[in-house]
């Protein structure tokens, strides 16, 4: 959103004494020619930016300049704020009492209720209902990790549970969906690897520094392989469990066949995970069809049948 990385940008350039139009470009992901229209809309609101051209040029706030309170809107400090107060439930730290701090300083008197009001409208909770407790002590390690540029070690299991130890260089924390990542350089694979943080055991923050290589970024965006891979399944579910489909369909996708079940066209695709997705409706869901994933459907509820006979 424009907005926001407009925000984003001042904030850089009061940090940064200068900073060129290619690395904002490279920071926030737009072309050169969008950071020079973004500078051009900040210098129209009041801040004062000069330009400098050759080796060693970029953008700048004038010397001695303060920023006047009245240039965040209501609603641009109300989403600083949500942003740092959502973060600040699983990340610890001065770093961001600090952030808040600064960012409240910005409210003026007569401001304050109502960004109080608009601030609560929306919250974002990270920490989770319940599960893996080394998220939270892990968090804090690797982001001490990354802010030192030191090693870290720990054991991982695989998706399949092959266990093995690991030593990486860690560059960027990711959460995606609801899980925590951290995309790191592993020694022993000598490539970038994303590796998640409830499948690590024994996190170690070891004394030994490294120089940071080219960042490779974790590709986190497959929607077009999905829509590859994915078929449309029907299902029979009870009203009980819609709220738990809803989760992985529209609900465009229902259609009411009585009082009490609804038809789905259902996006699956045949691998493990999405069969024991089925399985998490339990006998509140039946799969009509195709006849294939129907019958893989039963050979599996007799294969766990089997365990306990």
């Amino acid at each position: 959103m424009k907005v926001d990385r407009l925000v984003s940008i001042i904030m850089v350039l009061l940090d940064k004494k200068r900073i060129g139009a290619q690395e904002l470009a490279e920071m926030f992901e737009v072309s050169p020619r969008t950071i020079y229209r973004d500078i051009d809309s900040i210098s129209m609101a009041g801040i004062p930016i000069r330009s400098t051209s050759g080796v060693g040029g970029g953008f700048e706030i004038m010397e001695n300049y303060k920023l006047d309170k009245k240039v965040f809107s209501t609603t641009e400090i109300s989403t600083l704020l949500m942003g740092l107060s959502s973060l600040s439930n699983v990340m610890r730290g001065d770093e961001l009492v600090n952030a808040l701090a600064k960012v409240k300083s910005f409210i003026p008197a007569d401001q304050a209720k109502d960004i109080d009001v608009k601030m609560n409208q929306i919250h974002i909770e990270l920490t989770p209902w319940m599960g893996n407790q080394n998220i939270q002590p892990f968090l804090e390690l690797i982001k001490t990790a990354l802010q030192e540029n030191k090693l870290l070690a720990f054991d991982y299991v695989s998706h399949r549970g092959n266990k093995t130890a690991r030593t990486v260089e860690p560059y960027q924390l990711v959460l995606k969906g609801n899980h925590w990542y951290v995309q790191a350089y592993c020694q022993q694979r000598s490539d970038f690897r994303l590796f998640k943080l409830a499948r690590m055991s024994r996190l170690k923050l070891q004394d030994e520094d490294f120089t940071p290589r080219a960042f490779q970024k974790p590709q986190l965006e497959f929607s077009d392989i999905l829509t590859t891979l994915q078929t449309e399944i029907t299902l029979r579910i009870h009203r009980s469990v819609m709220d738990q489909v809803l989760d992985y369909c529209a609900f465009e996708h229902f259609t009411p066949e009585n009082e009490d079940h609804y038809i789905v066209r259902f996006p699956f695709i045949e691998n493990d995970y999405h069969y024991n997705i089925l399985f998490s409706f339990g006998n509140k869901c039946e799969c009509l069809a195709p006849p294939h994933v129907r019958k893989e459907m039963q050979r599996k509820v007799r294969e766990i049948a089997g365990l306990y006979d």
